[in-house]
């Protein structure tokens, strides 16, 4: 596991060099939205989806570059849900990442701005012709990530959240149809997304987005769980928060043994779909292992 720390670090702070690179630096009367994403795309974090990302397309010959900055549009996508959770009108939170959320460092209407941005900047970066040679390569990936950041992905699922959150009568269908939308639909483009830029053949592609599709609900199942029972000084944001708001997720239906339970059934499902990959998928099982066992 040490060895996958190294390396997650690693491309964590290849990322995040790649985006200080590629972001506008603040300048002009604009100056403080651009403040603001740098703000919340730069700061500290895992960078779990851009690793995804990175490594399925290594493990089908993807070309360095290109899944650099494609890794990098889908942290800016990331970042503006992020920021956007945080507001008032969504989860109303304080702290992310041990720090001020953007709404809190800087205001409530340059955050959405910021948000808003970021969003645009993902696009930008996956229309370049910088990120892939081919046009029908950039178009797909374009389109598979609205697809994944929009009303049947990741803002779909955050609508689901709202109304359950606001007392609407719901069930374990309803709470996995929201996660696989809100958090599963951007990790699974990351698998996508590697294969597509590789010219992967449909059976490893496939077989990629069904081990992407397994890790993201997993890795709500333990966000679920830590929200439970994390410690706050490590998960660097308020715990407890959906019990208060009396909000229903994996854990208050399934009760914690049970949530458990699941999360470590679809972390050995997620690694049945590598087999194909052989030892060489051994990266992507850490990461498996890692999402399982997570403290933040």
């Amino acid at each position: 596991m040490s060895s996958f720390l190294d390396h997650l670090t690693e491309t964590a702070d290849r990322v995040t060099v790649a985006l200080d690179a590629l972001l506008e630096r603040p300048d002009g009367p604009e100056q403080r939205v651009i403040s603001a994403m740098r703000y919340a795309a730069l700061g500290p974090g895992k960078r779990l989806r851009p690793f995804l990302l990175i490594e399925a397309g290594n493990l089908v010959g993807g070309d360095e570059r290109a899944l650099l900055r494609a890794a990098c549009a889908v942290e800016c996508v990331h970042a503006y849900s992020l920021i956007h959770d945080d507001l008032p009108c969504m989860d109303d939170d304080d702290l992310r990442r041990g720090r001020p959320t953007v709404h809190r460092e800087y205001d409530e209407a340059t955050a959405v701005l910021a948000g808003d941005a970021l969003q645009s900047q993902a696009y930008e970066l996956l229309a370049d012709p910088e990120t892939h040679e081919h046009a029908a390569v950039r178009a797909e990936l374009v389109m598979r990530l609205a697809r994944a950041a929009g009303p049947r992905g990741m803002v779909g699922g955050q609508m689901i959240d709202m109304a359950v959150e606001a007392g609407e009568e719901t069930d374990i269908g309803i709470i996995t149809r929201c996660q696989r939308m809100k958090t599963g639909a951007l990790i699974s483009f990351c698998a996508e997304a590697g294969g597509l830029i590789a010219h992967a053949d449909r059976a490893h592609r496939l077989a990629l987005e069904g081990f992407a599709h397994d890790l993201g609900l997993c890795y709500q199942i333990v966000d679920d769980l830590l929200d439970a029972e994390g410690d706050e000084s490590l998960t660097g944001k308020r715990t407890g928060k959906d019990a208060g708001q009396g909000k229903a997720n994996f854990v208050s239906i399934l009760g914690v043994a049970d949530a458990r339970d699941r999360a470590a059934r679809l972390a050995d499902q997620a690694k049945a779909h590598l087999d194909p990959f052989g030892k060489d998928a051994d990266m992507l099982r850490e990461l498996m292992d890692y999402v399982l066992a997570r403290q933040s």
